[in-house]
């Protein structure tokens, strides 16, 4: 295989892999795994693909990831992946030592649901939805605790009740 259309292979299942993390569409994943496999298998350079045209001859290449094969060709690397690879912000990533809190729930509360503050996380528990998500092992009211002690800890107003 040659080692342009390794790497790409690799990184296509890196960003399934990522994705599948945070939760993704299942569809969208797999797209990306199937993509995987059929460049793995191609005899020839993706590149040659690229220059006729040709990607979405491959099987599992559509559009959207026949764009993404010509940003790798011609870059090297994928934007989208590096977004994916962006860790979260520090204070984000503490959560994982609430309650209950996994970093694959926290991972995808951050970048699915857009909860950003400890009073979003505050308000999510109180509307009884984060007791439904696959991944969450704790109590609502441990996890309610917990905030209240971070923000009287960092000095925060406290969230307001609802």
């Amino acid at each position: 295989m040659p080692e342009r259309n390794r790497r790409l292979s690799d990184l296509f299942l890196a960003m399934a892999n990522l994705l599948a993390s945070r939760r993704a569409n299942p569809y969208r994943v797999r797209a990306y795994r199937k993509a995987a496999e059929a460049i793995s298998s191609l005899d020839r350079d993706i590149a040659e693909l690229a220059r006729r045209e040709d990607l979405e001859q491959i099987p599992g290449v559509g559009r959207d990831l026949a764009g993404k094969i010509m940003e790798f060709v011609q870059t090297g690397t994928i934007r989208s992946y590096e977004e994916l690879r962006a860790p979260l912000p520090e204070e984000v990533s503490n959560w994982t030592s609430l309650p209950g809190m996994s970093e694959s729930v926290v991972s995808y509360l951050y970048h699915r649901l857009g909860i950003r503050t400890l009073n979003d996380l505050d308000q999510l528990v109180r509307s009884h939805l984060l007791r439904t998500m696959p991944g969450f092992t704790g109590t609502e009211d441990a996890l309610l605790e917990a905030l209240a002690a971070r923000r009287e800890q960092a000095g925060a107003t406290p969230a307001p009740e609802t």
